[in-house]
């Protein structure tokens, strides 16, 4: 008898390590997730495009397979991958992020010259006017996990740099659920968006109440306007986020200018502002963290359409992606 309780004593003890275990692992995943906050809504952002031009029963399950493949992106690739880098290689970690931050940079900085300057999307085009909807379905699905794999990369190594360092497998439990929650909330979050006007056309039809067909056609003409928010709000983030990595980078690499300046700027503003400091210099700091990447990645535009992307598509035989 004596033994059986020692052995619920060990049990119960091995299962308050496991609980605080989880617990740690919980708190470590929200710290992370929170880090990687501007990449998730670029991705949430990006993703409803894919699904632009199918019928609507193809739409939610184009979404899926993407969604699929970004999970194997994270754990499959990625989170083996960075934690081996962080093992062997750690030095690596902050060029890793620089160089996605520049990414965003670039990716931010396209949308607003494409805002100020439209022009056509060749490839787009070309994809549209193929006339097989098969090779177009895959061309798409294909072109978004490529995409996605980029953003998660950057999600991934965010989360890696803000979570403490720990033992291995908690760093990779920490990771697998930084993945998987991020996965599921930015792609559910797109399937609702892109169904949303499905939904808005049935009660508008169907609804029996003139106030559920009003709400109906009210979601219908307002989606146009959600998506346009989202879009602007990714390309926010990015341009944020983006040149907050590069900054950060920089410092940590040795070169302090614009981390200093942009600090000291930050600084005077939380003292002017002495009824929300906290307020006053995040302002300050993502304001020009942000101007930082919208000139950090016009710069790289060239760079990416002229150099970096024929490069690309010499290598691969075919054309560049981004």
């Amino acid at each position: 008898m004596s033994g059986l309780l020692a052995l619920l004593d060990d049990v119960a003890a091995i299962a308050k390590v496991a609980a605080a275990s989880v617990d740690d692992i919980a708190g470590a995943a929200a710290k992370a997730g929170a880090k990687a906050a501007g990449v998730v809504i670029d991705d949430a952002a990006v993703t409803p495009k894919y699904v632009h031009g199918f019928s609507a029963d193809r739409e939610l399950p184009i979404i899926w397979r993407i969604a699929k493949g970004s999970v194997f992106n994270k754990l499959v690739i990625l989170l083996p991958g960075l934690l081996a880098l962080n093992a062997f290689l750690p030095q690596a970690i902050t060029p890793l992020l620089m160089l996605g931050g520049c990414y965003l940079c670039f990716e931010g900085a396209e949308k607003v010259f494409h805002a100020l300057f439209p022009h056509a999307d060749h490839v787009v085009e070309a994809d549209m006017s193929t006339g097989d909807p098969v090779h177009l379905e895959e061309e798409k699905v294909s072109g978004a996990i490529k995409t996605d794999f980029i953003l998660s990369a950057e999600i991934m190594t965010i989360s890696l740099a803000a979570i403490e360092a720990s033992s291995l497998w908690k760093d990779a439990a920490t990771l697998a659920v930084v993945g998987l929650l991020i996965t599921a909330v930015v792609y559910g979050a797109v399937a609702m968006i892109v169904k949303m006007d499905d939904v808005g056309l049935h009660m508008a039809r169907e609804a029996r109440s003139g106030a559920g067909r009003a709400l109906g056609r009210g979601l219908v003409t307002g989606m146009p306007k959600l998506m346009w928010f989202l879009s602007t709000v990714g390309t926010l983030a990015m341009l944020w986020v983006g040149g907050n990595i590069v900054v950060h980078g920089l410092h940590e690499l040795g070169f302090h200018e614009p981390y200093a300046t942009i600090h000291d700027l930050a600084e005077a503003a939380a003292h002017a502002l002495a009824a929300a400091p906290g307020l006053a210099g995040w302002t300050v700091t993502a304001t020009l963290d942000g101007v930082f990447g919208l000139v950090l990645g016009l710069v790289l535009i060239p760079v990416a359409t002229r150099v970096i992307g024929p490069l690309i598509a010499a290598a691969t035989g075919g054309r560049a992606t981004h």
